[in-house]
């Protein structure tokens, strides 16, 4: 009895150092140069180019492929948005689990403020935020409590009142990749500007990739949209694109954070 409660003792203390040390920013990004790492560890680098890009800040191994992957599959992108962040750890080590809970308080995305450049304010980008039961049955379902068991994986399907878009429905899939969480976002209904449709369904895909390190806690995101060259000449879609992200960026930046 006595050797069993060592061993459970010593196998916990030995959890509790692998994840102490876990993996660093060097093992992910062996080849970042000084001045990136220095602002991705005191704010977010972000990055928007046109259709033909490249991905160029996306982790190393296994999840990066993952990543590039998803990103080419079944689209044609005429933007590329990337962004990477170190969220510091205050008083205590964040774990997936804590991520996961992060990303399901959908409703918290209501009400974040971006800079209009129009209207020279801050003004909320998603007036409303709502998680939905599915494609078929978009009716309005609340968040859930935080759970105590982190799933392999996760479907959810999501309704954000888009100050330009007005509702729009995303499939949001949730699951753990190597050491982190993998966050996907695509749209199951086009985004339209009133009647006109400007990115169809399908058509525009994020990913949030989220690994605790010793540094802090690693957010790298990459979205690709797919738009007709009509639309692409008459709205700036990597402006839109990236206020966006910014914006979820953001919202899973203090979830992650206050956990």
């Amino acid at each position: 009895m006595v050797r069993i409660k060592v061993t459970a003792l010593l196998l916990f203390f030995a959890g509790s150092i692998v994840f102490a040390q876990g993996r660093s920013l060097e093992d992910l990004f062996p080849h970042m140069n000084q001045e990136r790492r220095e602002q991705i560890l005191t704010g977010v680098l972000t990055e928007a180019r046109e259709k033909d890009s490249n991905l160029y800040m996306q982790p190393a191994g296994e999840i990066g492929i993952k990543v590039s992957g998803l990103m080419t599959a079944d689209l044609r992108p005429s933007c590329l948005v990337e962004s990477l962040t170190v969220i510091p750890y205050l008083d205590k080590p964040v774990e997936l689990l804590d991520i996961y809970n992060a990303m399901g308080k959908v409703r918290d995305l209501k009400g974040r403020l971006y800079h209009s450049f129009t209207r020279d304010e801050n003004v909320p980008l998603f007036e409303d935020s709502t998680r939905v039961e599915s494609p078929k049955r978009t009716r309005a379902i609340p968040d859930p409590a935080a759970t105590y068991t982190l799933p392999r994986s996760d479907r959810i399907y999501v309704c954000l009142k888009d100050i330009n878009f007005g509702n729009s429905y995303y499939q949001a899939d949730i699951s753990v990749e190597e050491y982190g969480l993998l966050y996907g976002l695509s749209n199951f209904k086009s985004l339209s500007y009133g009647i006109i449709p400007v990115i169809k369904e399908k058509k525009f895909n994020a990913q949030f990739y989220v690994e605790p390190l010793t540094e802090g806690v690693l957010v790298y995101s990459v979205a690709v949209a797919e738009v007709s060259d009509f639309i692409a000449g008459r709205i700036n879609i990597p402006s839109a694109i990236r206020k966006r992200i910014e914006v979820i960026l953001g919202w899973l930046i203090d979830n992650i954070a206050g956990s």
